[in-house]
């Protein structure tokens, strides 16, 4: 398979999906979402990136991401990916986790050349868990940014401030 060519630098929110290991529906539950939540809380404190939008799907993750300068996005997602499949392998397998495997190996992005691209990504997948039948309104749904962007306070991850023009 070739390598993704991925563009970091280029000053432009990053559209990244991620996803469980053959799709299997690992963020199911509550303690492995509440643990992939930590981990990108983590991972924006120690690198500096922006969240302005994210849904957690039971088998796969959408962010919008503002990076820094000379951030290696897919290394970092890389980091997240790999600290919260190993806390919850930990904490669920009391250490043992040489035959477990939480994500694929790779993640997607696409650099949103313009605000309303990140907008358009942000606003489409608001309804993915109303799509799949999980909730009947996307405020239903803890698990994403809608509730943020609808003012409420309720929301398990806080979104950064951003300016869409």
């Amino acid at each position: 398979m070739p390598k993704l060519k991925h563009y970091d630098d280029l000053g432009t929110a990053r559209f990244v999906t991620f996803c469980c290991y053959r799709m299997e529906k690992s963020l199911a539950d509550h303690r492995s979402k509440e643990l992939l939540i930590k981990h990108l809380d983590l991972a924006r404190t120690k690198h500096g990136f922006k969240i302005i939008g994210y849904v957690i799907m039971p088998e796969h993750v959408h962010l919008v991401l503002i990076p820094p300068d000379k951030m290696k996005l897919g290394l970092v997602v890389g980091e997240i990916k790999s600290l919260m499949a190993r806390e919850f392998f930990v904490t669920a397998h009391g250490g043992d986790i040489r035959r477990h495997v939480f994500w694929q190996k790779r993640c997607y992005d696409h650099n949103c050349r313009t605000t309303d691209v990140a907008k358009e990504k942000i606003s489409y997948w608001h309804y993915n868990p109303v799509r799949r039948g999980l909730v009947s309104q996307p405020a239903d749904y803890r698990w994403s940014n809608y509730n943020w962007y609808a003012g409420s306070s309720e929301f398990p991850l806080k979104i950064d401030a951003y300016e869409f023009r």
